[in-house]
């Protein structure tokens, strides 16, 4: 990707962040703000360019503003770039922020998203009067002329901005899942670090399917969305003293902190740092998608004063009580588990016998025979992209159940490295089959502790087995050093005549279908093995999407 494209993504980005259209000297300023030093000239040579493509338009006199398929482009095409920016963001958003907690006037960082029902408003009141909010100050925008209700909320982010303004620096790990149990925290379920994806952590997890909030508030048992943060433990008392008086103005959420070195729930902390668990921002509108109710969540997109938020109500009964005393174990990230079954490959290329890595869902066994059949319908109308093999498992405690078992693409990294090939697993991702097929959404394998791939699922952003539009199908990408480049093409060659899924084996430094290698390193481009599993599920057929469960023979399995 060239500096010019680099450029012309950041002036899409201001643009995108403006509510009018924008000349070209303000442009210049936020360039020059984040390191790009153009003259207001170069930044309308760049704008041209970007007009002729459709990225903007010229609105007069009064500069230009982005176009829907600049939106799409900013989006989509540069994902690569994606999956540090969102990290990138939110250390913005942080340095932003200056509420005075003393005063309580500043700027805080908000979500703000989109109801469509009063009733909606009454469910998010209950929330926030359970404590499971980072504060009861919002903002309620009705639509004029539509059934619309914008509620803007304090996101958790303005606490590690507010504790940055007191010398304190607050590191970004992690968005996640928290378990509670009779009120009391005990352990995250599930993280994902808020470095190298492209979506945010917590928007991965906004699903009625993982969470029950709502169970929280009734019963004291569920499982809610939560941040982790961590600070120097030199800064412990006094953050414990910023927090206490920020809880007395009605801006909290703080589920736990450890003492210095001490693991918390689940996670562990380095020697001489502290670890921060906060209700995620979002927790409120999460509640109302387990209704059902429609709702377009939007996390950590503004600066808003806080003098235009005022609080939903003044009675707060927390549903949480103290995190437990009992020590967690730490929470087994699923690079950690794959490389452990990525060296027990052993299947053997020539041969075409031995273990390789699969995948197995379970699905209800009066339900095979059409699971079967759209396994068989999307192979045959995508058989470059879809892996063939399959092999049916019994379910080890329900006969009513089978499993489906996939070849999970962490096979092809377990045969090269059985090769004496180094090969990493870096990013699962979405992959659209346009002309070239390009990646829109990346996450790592490093730093999360679900199956990317899973995440894309149960939020249904594949289009796996749809007849019109653009598919969307999973994929992921893996790094090789460059000097293993021959041996490994001939291998991967064979791993493709197989029908092993290997869509693209790129060059070094090349941007491979949106993806992009580090130095003296090429990648490779190679299919999920939940494919056909992601289609079963679009059919509507209930079906528990699990990967990565186990080794079985290759030469057992059969091909669709």
């Amino acid at each position: 990707m060239s500096e010019s494209e680099h450029r012309m993504i950041e002036i899409l980005r201001i643009l995108n962040a403006q509510d009018k259209p924008t000349g070209s000297k303000l442009i210049a300023d936020e360039l020059k703000n984040k390191g790009y030093n153009l003259g207001e000239r170069a930044v309308r040579y760049h704008m041209q360019i970007l007009d002729e493509k459709g990225y903007t338009e010229r609105m007069g006199y009064s500069g230009r503003q982005i176009t829907d398929l600049g939106r799409e482009k900013l989006e989509k095409g540069l994902i690569y770039d994606q999956v540090d920016f969102i990290h990138s963001k939110f250390e913005e958003m942080i340095y932003l922020t200056d509420f005075n907690y003393m005063t309580q006037t500043g700027n805080v960082v908000v979500n703000t998203s989109t109801i469509y029902n009063e009733e909606s408003i009454n469910i998010l009141k209950e929330i926030f009067e359970s404590g499971l909010s980072v504060s009861p100050y919002v903002n309620l925008n009705r639509v004029r002329n539509k059934d619309e209700i914008e509620v803007t909320t304090i996101c958790g982010t303005t606490i590690d901005g507010i504790l940055l303004n007191e010398g304190i620096p607050s590191q970004l790990q992690y968005g996640g899942l928290l378990k509670i149990e009779n009120h009391h925290p005990t352990t995250f379920t599930e993280l994902i670090s808020y470095k190298k994806t492209s979506i945010t952590p917590l928007d991965a997890f906004t699903n009625a399917n993982l969470t029950s909030i709502l169970d929280v508030v009734t019963k004291g048992t569920g499982i809610i969305p939560a941040n982790f943060r961590l600070i120097p433990g030199i800064g412990r008392a006094k953050a414990v003293d910023i927090i206490n008086k920020l809880d007395k103005i009605g801006i909290g959420g703080i589920i736990d902190i450890s003492q210095e070195g001490e693991d918390i729930l689940g996670i562990p902390v380095p020697e001489g740092m502290v670890g921060i668990a906060i209700v995620g921002g979002i927790t409120p509108f999460c509640a109302i998608k387990e209704l059902g109710d429609e709702i377009d969540i939007r996390i950590a997109e503004e600066i808003r004063d806080f003098k235009t938020l005022s609080p939903i109500t003044s009675e707060i009964k927390p549903a949480l009580k103290p995190a437990g005393t009992v020590k967690q174990p730490k929470i087994p990230f699923v690079l950690s588990k794959s490389w452990n079954l990525i060296q027990q490959v052993n299947f053997d290329v020539e041969k075409r016998k031995g273990d390789i890595i699969s995948n197995v869902s379970y699905i209800n066994r009066e339900n095979v025979d059409d699971a079967l059949k759209i396994m068989e319908d999307t192979y045959n109308s995508n058989p470059k992209y879809i892996n063939p093999y399959y092999k049916f498992i019994d379910h080890p405690t329900d006969e009513n159940k089978l499993g489906i078992a996939t070849i999970c693409s962490l096979s092809i990294d377990g045969l090269l490295i059985n090769n004496g090939i180094m090969c990493n697993p870096i990013y699962s991702g979405l992959l659209e089959l346009t002309e070239p097929p390009l990646f829109i959404d990346l996450i790592s394998y490093n730093g999360t502790t679900i199956d990317p791939h899973k995440i894309f699922i149960s939020k249904n952003m594949t289009s796996i087995s749809a007849n019109y539009g653009t598919k969307k199908i999973l994929a992921s990408f893996k790094e090789i050093p460059y000097v293993a480049r021959e041996y490994a093409v001939h291998l991967l060659d064979i791993l493709k005549n197989t029908g092993f899924s290997i869509y693209k084996i790129g060059k070094p430094r090349e941007v491979t279908y949106n993806a992009k290698a580090d130095n003296y390193n090429f990648g490779v481009v190679a299919g999920g093995g939940l494919n056909t599993i992601g289609a079963i599920k679009e059919k509507g057929i209930p079906i528990e999407v699990k990967s990565a469960e186990k080794l079985i023979p290759f030469e057992e399995m059969d091909r669709l």
